[in-house]
């Protein structure tokens, strides 16, 4: 009896092996290639866009959010989405999510809007340091193959991007206020073709070509501050001066404004002493 629970146990020794063999290796290549959090921008009351925009922004979000994740969970990425449905996710519990896996990549999906129909182009937002390859590599993905302007790889300190500990970018990947770009943004395959290059660049694959930046933009590209970015000049600094400018407005405004209440004080102090003056010569 105890022969034939042994014999019975090593039939089933191989087949234990193989199905270790195949969860060890699934979780490998769930694990293997790290971890990205997709967060889709906006979502249930918050439509996304400016008032009155035709094109719900919130929907095309989410649409390219979750397209990404199936060529990334196809490649063997372990993928996180912020929200998966028509919810509203607070910022802050966006940035937690991404902040609760170490080491990952926090990719931030948008379209653009402005109330000039005119408006068009692709452009990446970035923060930290460590995240401008990331941009880099994303932004010059979606620009080669989108028919539209290279409006630059820009730093600014956007809640989700200031507040993460990992490599974190923000990807407009349109206007949808633009006839031509809020068109193509209605189609599934150019919505498939956004998710496809922004997973190369979060592979960090080489663009097709480089689209040069926007001529209305050429004043303010700037050396990237990473090496490996320097040749392209894409990276534009036209926030940065825009933020200083305002700042300096303000510090004009502030001096204005001590200066016309240093004059209101005098000129009261002056006519009290007239009036003192006025009526001791009366008393006189």
């Amino acid at each position: 009896m105890l022969s034939n629970l042994l014999m019975n146990l090593r039939r089933f020794i191989p087949y234990v092996a193989l199905a270790g063999f195949i969860a060890f290796g699934s979780f490998a290549r769930g694990q293997g290639k790290g971890v990205v959090v997709i967060d889709a921008g906006h979502g249930g009351h918050d439509r996304g866009g400016v008032p009155g925009q035709r094109i719900s922004e919130k929907d095309k979000c989410l649409d390219v959010a979750l397209r990404l994740r199936r060529i990334l969970q196809g490649d063997g990425y372990k993928v996180v989405m912020t929200r998966e449905d028509d919810v509203f996710v607070p910022l802050g519990t966006r940035v937690t999510i991404g902040n609760s896996y170490r080491n990952s990549t926090f990719v931030s999906i948008h379209f653009n809007c402005s109330t000039r129909m005119g408006a068009n182009g692709i452009e990446t937002y970035y923060y930290s340091r460590d995240s401008a390859t990331l941009a880099a590599s994303i932004h010059r993905n979606v620009v080669a193959t989108a028919p539209t302007e290279n409006r630059g790889i820009r730093r600014r300190g956007f809640y989700v991007l200031r507040r993460a500990s990992n490599p974190a970018v923000l990807v407009e990947c349109g206007f949808l206020t633009n006839p031509e770009e809020g068109r193509l943004a209605q189609t599934d395959s150019y919505r498939q073709k956004l998710a496809e290059q922004i997973a190369r660049g979060i592979r960090r694959q080489p663009p097709p070509f480089n689209r040069p930046l926007t001529d209305s933009l050429l004043f303010a590209a700037q050396a990237s501050p990473v090496a490996e970015a320097d040749p392209n000049r894409d990276f534009v600094r036209a926030d940065a001066v825009r933020e200083r400018s305002s700042k300096k407005k303000k510090k004009r405004k502030k001096s204005k404004s001590s200066r016309t209440a240093k004059k209101k004080t005098s000129s009261a102090r002056e006519s009290s002493s007239k009036k003192e003056s006025s009526s001791t010569k009366a008393e006189g």
